[in-house]
C-alpha cells in the first residue's frame, strides 16, 4: 500500500473508530419519544432563579413553607377554625425519619437510642409478620390434610364394599 492510503486509514481510525471506542455514543432514543426543544434564555434564567431560591431556602435550619408548602397548609387550615376544633386536631408524633434527623443533630449519644428503637420496631414487625405467615401456613396444611382425609374415607368404604361382595 501506498503511504498516503495508510496515513488516511490511520487518520480515519483515530478520528472515528478510536473516538467511539474511548467515548461510546449512547443508544438512540426509541421512535415514540419526542425530543424536547431547547430552552430559551429567559426560561433558563427562570429555572436558575427557582433553583437558587430553593437552594438558599434549604440552608435555613427551620424549613418553612418555601420548601414544604403542603405541611404548612394543614397548619393554616386549623388556624381558621374555632378554639374548640384546635384541641381536636390530631397531635402527630414525629415520623421515624424526623426522629432520626433530630437525634443525628444531637450527636452519637442521642442517635444510638433512636437507631435501637428503629431496629427493634423493625425486628418486631418482621417477627409478627413471620409468626402470622407460619400460622396461616399451618392452617393451610390442616385444611389440605382434612380434605385428603375426607376424600380418602369414601374410597376406603368403596374398597371394603368391593372386598365384601367378592
Amino acid at each position: 500500500m501506498k503511504v498516503k492510503v495508510v496515513c488516511r486509514k490511520l487518520y480515519d481510525y483515530i478520528r472515528y473508530d478510536l473516538k467511539e471506542i474511548a467515548f461510546p455514543s449512547s443508544l438512540p432514543d426509541p421512535p415514540h419519544i419526542k425530543k424536547r426543544g431547547k430552552l430559551t434564555w429567559y426560561e433558563r434564567f427562570l429555572v436558575l432563579k427557582e433553583a437558587s431560591r430553593l437552594y438558599a431556602a434549604s440552608w435555613v435550619r427551620d424549613i418553612g413553607p418555601d420548601l414544604r408548602p403542603n405541611d404548612y397548609k394543614k397548619d393554616d387550615e386549623t388556624e381558621g377554625k374555632p378554639n374548640g376544633d384546635k384541641s381536636r386536631a390530631k397531635v402527630t408524633e414525629p415520623s421515624t425519619l424526623e426522629d432520626i434527623a433530630v437525634a443525628a443533630r444531637g450527636g452519637m449519644e442521642t442517635l444510638r437510642p433512636a437507631l435501637q428503637r428503629l431496629y427493634m420496631t423493625r425486628a418486631s414487625a418482621y417477627r409478627d409478620a413471620l409468626k402470622s405467615f407460619i400460622e396461616g401456613y399451618q392452617e393451610g396444611i390442616q385444611q389440605v390434610m382434612e380434605k385428603k382425609e375426607d376424600s380418602s374415607k369414601p374410597q376406603e368404604q368403596d374398597s371394603s364394599a368391593k372386598k365384601n361382595s367378592t
